[in-house]
């Protein structure tokens, strides 16, 4: 197994490399952040308070989490941290997974990539000094990702507004049609395995939020244009918007990994684990399932509870079962994520039937629990709760305030349950 430090861990690519990894037998992931973020609920091995990519000592505390934590590989996770890493691969005292110095240093400047390229494929028009302007103008900062900062103006007064808040501010020509990612992989040969697109059909901060595949042949056409061009290995991509006769315009190119690649990820190319493959000298493949999905991407919560507990005591009618028909998964995930941490578990019930028959109807064994306890209706659940370092789960509100009320331990319905459960990896 290969030690991989990820940083900064908590931007949405931090994210998705931890869902990529998370599972593999490959590779144990550490992250680390120059502040807390998402990454801290994220990372079950996570370092905090590095310093920021523009400080003097950057490199030097990077190289000490190297030696202290036995680092095979880093993994950067932001633009800006990608183009730190590669001016200086050669005095961090591990490999970088992106592609070389040139790509980086290119593809970090809109203005560098449009003049790159301008000769090879479609880029967007650039005004210069603001003359000759066809409104509407779009205004994109020429270090920068996504569409952060980015502006659609219709006048000279909003141009003049925009750009004295940012003199970065490029000036292009706005580009009306649908806009599309085209995820890649480059092997260590330099050849492109892997170039297919995805539809950037809603966008949130600057990220797609809701993509799903398209097939155009002018997709790969341009891919290979572009890895002919510079050199890649690894995981990359580009994306393009189109004008308003249809053609496709360079945006903006990558050489990382995008939180979307999760498309492709689960129909079988894991862009992360092959780069780190590819890196190690492998000679890798690609399975693609070619499945026809969607993906749609929302904010989702995490939670961090300082509670210590020894055992938990859960009910079975409408809380592990959900009327007489359904299992609750979300109960059942916590149920074996707590044994993994070895938790007691109780079940404690009123069920008017055979207990043993009805989890048998479920496919639910009894020895999922260390103990099972069968109460009367009339009887209080409280007065059989016996260890206090412990939590209560129930649907009821009568059962959760009379335990609550005698025994002052935590008590959670079936929808805090989410509450609980740990997602760090």
């Amino acid at each position: 197994m290969k030690n991989v430090l990820v940083f900064p861990c908590g931007s949405e690519i931090g994210l998705e490399i931890s869902r990529a990894l998370a599972q593999s037998k490959h590779f144990k992931i550490i992250g680390a952040n120059s502040i807390d973020d998402h990454g801290k609920y994220v990372y079950e091995h996570y370092i905090t308070n590095v310093p920021f990519i523009e400080e003097e000592n950057f490199i030097q505390e990077i190289n000490k989490i190297i030696k202290e934590y036995s680092i095979d590989y880093i993994i950067p996770a932001h633009d800006s941290a990608i183009l730190k890493f590669s001016k200086n691969s050669l005095l961090v005292n591990a490999p970088i997974i992106t592609s070389p110095l040139k790509t980086c240093q290119i593809t970090r400047s809109k203005k560098e990539t449009y003049d790159f390229f301008k000769n090879i494929i479609a880029t967007p028009k650039v005004y210069k000094k603001n003359v000759g302007l066809t409104f509407p103008v779009f205004l994109k900062p020429d270090v920068g990702q996504g569409s952060k900062g980015t502006y659609k103006v219709n006048t000279e007064e909003e141009l003049e507004f925009y750009i004295k808040k940012d003199s970065t501010l490029l000036a292009l020509e706005y580009l009306p049609g649908k806009e599309y990612t085209i995820d890649c992989f480059t092997n260590k040969n330099g050849i492109l395995l892997f170039a297919e697109g995805r539809e950037r059909n809603r966008i949130s901060h600057g990220i797609s939020v809701n993509s799903k595949p398209i097939k155009n042949p002018e997709f790969q056409k341009i891919a290979s244009k572009i890895n002919n061009a510079l050199p890649f290995q690894g995981v990359w991509f580009f994306q393009l918007k189109e004008r308003e006769n249809g053609e496709l315009v360079l945006m903006e190119i990558s050489p990382r990994i995008a939180g979307t690649m999760a498309l492709y990820r689960v129909i079988g190319i894991n862009f992360i684990q092959l780069s780190l493959f590819d890196k190690m000298g492998y000679d890798v493949r690609i399975i693609n399932n070619k499945l026809d999905i969607e993906i749609d991407r929302a904010l989702f919560s995490r939670y961090e509870f300082p509670i210590d507990y020894n055992t938990i005591y859960i009910d079975l009618d409408d809380t592990i079962i959900i009327g007489n028909s359904t299992i609750n998964t979300t109960i059942i995930k916590f149920i074996y994520q707590a044994r993994n941490l070895g938790k007691k578990i109780i079940l404690i019930t009123k069920h008017k039937l055979d207990v043993e028959t009805t989890l048998n109807q479920y496919a639910i064994s009894s020895s999922l629990f260390n103990e099972i306890i069968i109460i009367e209706q009339h009887q209080k659940k409280s007065d059989f709760i016996k260890d206090l370092n412990s939590i209560f789960i129930d649907d009821s509100f009568q059962e959760r305030i009379d335990v609550f009320e005698n025994l002052k331990i935590p008590v959670f319905d079936i929808d805090a349950v989410e509450s609980l459960l740990t997602w760090k990896s």
